[in-house]
């Protein structure tokens, strides 16, 4: 795409917001829905709601929630799939001014039972199953009778429990039954209008790459500035389509996609499960313009269009992010499905998604090098300190948190309009990670090199000692990677009685390829200091890896298996 194309729609996208108003999500979701009344808002092959559809839908359900008892500040914790109703059950909660809890659908029911208590959630808003759990079992056993009401010392914080779906159980309530509330619409928007853009519209668990999973609060400014940012950086024209399969739980298919295409007026394609002939037969028939991936999904969708045909001229944008992507495979998405844009990116959930971004025409070499520079927030979103960013980074010493010089490694830290204030009920952990002045510690190693743009090298929490001598694994990754016939590397240090822990790796073999222990063992022996040579390999497939719902490796999970 040309410099001057992504200019002239920076520029449409700038005028249309002119000077950033702080508001709510639905104010803002009005607004746009005033402009756009007809235009589709979600689309699948099942059912397309129209921005009036979703603004119409949205209030009904937030009359059933005020009737229900639901007040401004309420926790209503979401196990919700991608279906067209998360849009308006997420409007709706922000209508009456509660917060949001998305809640992994794939959890197990002491995963979910933890949460609950965690986020002392009022209501849960729960789908019957998914592809993992059947729900309607686990609330049989977590709260019996939950149908006529919670009435439970294990959750006393838990009021009601509300099905996505109509008819599954005599006497529980629905969203149907939400939507048919006596409460007129006026008393709705009345509510509507008592919100402040500086409440927290959405609670949001971290990921769980350590298997420590903290709250944070995010309010409905920092969403939406978010979400500008992301359309302005990334160039959305007129009515652009985003489509993925991405958990909207995840801040990343949320913002990205479902708050992103508002300020185009827009429209988000959500996959329930990831097919890549699905993903690829959905961009043809609903001309989607972009798509959101991490590595392992792009590796699948420009596998299968290679061997398959697809009208894929729409698509103008891939952004795959959450994990590294070597040069060859971005090199795969230039050849196979042609965007005229590609992009990876980096934040976190307590930054309100992405922070950073590569830019329209970064080269390959650059998309696979880097997770991008500071979003831009255009003349409207971003903060007047920032230079037209909307954060702001520096590296920390991991291990005393005092600043570095610039262009050092060490712990990045960030702040902006963007970043979490606080962890919800955890002034301990917030303290800790968030300082006076806002910056937070991401708990990620690298550093802002002399272009502007972050280069990672590892999580601050990976590094450990062997005998007295710093081991970073993705150093060893990096250099188990180059080997011919691995395709992805994880290294752990595992408990040792003579030097406190040893080096440990999981590999992932290249398709076709064996790769020997021996000889990777041999390589890192070569290039390496002994200290920091694998004891050992595990073997794996790629499907065998513990992931989160964005693609991320947990490592404590493999530090749990290397340990058994």
């Amino acid at each position: 795409m040309t410099p001057d194309e992504v200019d002239r729609r920076r520029t449409a996208l700038a005028e249309q917001i002119g000077a950033w108003v702080p508001r709510t999500l639905a104010a803002a979701f009005d607004e746009i829905a005033d402009r756009h009344p007809d235009r589709p808002y979600v689309i699948t092959d099942r059912l397309t709601l129209s921005y009036d559809d979703v603004r119409r839908r949205s209030i009904r359900l937030a009359a059933g929630l005020i009737a229900l008892g639901v007040e401004p500040g309420d926790r209503i914790a979401l196990v919700m799939d991608n279906r067209p109703e998360y849009a308006e059950v997420k409007l709706a909660l922000a209508r009456v001014g509660a917060a949001a809890v998305p809640l992994n659908f794939s959890y197990t029911a002491t995963e979910l039972a933890e949460r609950l208590r965690q986020a002392r959630a009022s209501v849960l808003i729960c789908i019957p199953s998914s592809m993992a759990t059947d729900w309607l079992s686990v609330l049989d056993r977590q709260i019996p009778g939950w149908e006529a009401g919670v009435h439970s010392d294990a959750f006393p914080d838990l009021r009601q429990v509300v099905m996505v779906d109509s008819g599954l159980r005599q006497h529980a309530l629905d969203l149907a039954a939400l939507a048919a509330s006596e409460v007129p619409d006026e008393e709705v928007i009345g509510r509507q209008d008592q919100l402040s853009p500086d409440d927290v519209s959405d609670m949001v668990f971290t990921s769980g790459t350590t298997g420590n999973a903290l709250g944070a609060e995010l309010t409905h400014d920092m969403m939406l500035r978010s979400a500008f940012g992301s359309a302005y950086h990334r160039a959305f024209a007129d009515g652009w389509r985003i489509g993925f399969a991405l958990p909207l739980y995840h801040v990343f298919a949320y913002v990205e996609g479902m708050l992103a295409a508002l300020y185009a007026g827009g429209a988000i394609v959500p996959l329930q499960v990831f097919n890549p002939k699905t993903v690829l037969e959905t961009i043809e028939t609903h001309r989607v313009n972009e798509v959101l991936f991490v590595p392992t999904m792009t590796i699948a969708v420009v596998d299968h269009a290679a061997k398959s045909q697809y009208d894929l001229s729409s698509l103008q944008s891939v952004f795959s992010a959450a994990a590294p992507a070597p040069v060859w495979l971005w090199e795969r998405v230039m050849s196979d499905l042609q965007p005229s844009m590609i992009f990876t990116g980096y934040g976190q959930t307590e930054v309100s998604a992405a922070t950073a971004l590569t830019l329209p025409g970064d080269s390959i070499e650059t998309v696979a090098s880097v997770v991008g520079a500071p979003k831009l927030g255009g003349p409207a979103a971003a903060d007047t300190g920032l230079d037209g960013r909307l954060a702001q980074y520096r590296t920390v010493d991991p291990f005393t948190g005092e600043p570095l010089p610039e262009g050092e490694f060490g712990e990045l830290s960030v702040r902006g309009p963007q970043v979490t204030r606080c962890y919800f009920d955890d002034p301990e952990r917030t303290t800790t990670l968030i300082d006076g002045e806002g910056w937070l510690r991401t708990g990620d190693l690298g550093r802002i090199n002399s272009d502007g743009y972050l280069e990672l090298t590892g999580r601050a929490g990976e590094l450990f000692k062997v005998g007295g001598e710093l081991v970073a694994p993705a150093e060893v990754e990096r250099l188990l990677t180059s080997v011919d016939g691995v395709s992805q590397a994880y290294v752990i240090g595992v408990p040792d009685q003579r030097y406190g822990a040893v080096p440990w790796a999981f590999v992932v073999p290249a398709e076709g390829a064996n790769p020997e222990q021996r000889i990777l063992i041999a390589a890192c022996r070569q290039h390496l200091a002994a200290f920091k040579v694998p004891r050992g390999v595990t073997f794996l497939a790629a499907e065998e890896l513990p992931t989160t719902a964005t693609g991320k490796v947990q490592k404590f999970r493999l530090a749990q298996r290397a340990g058994e």
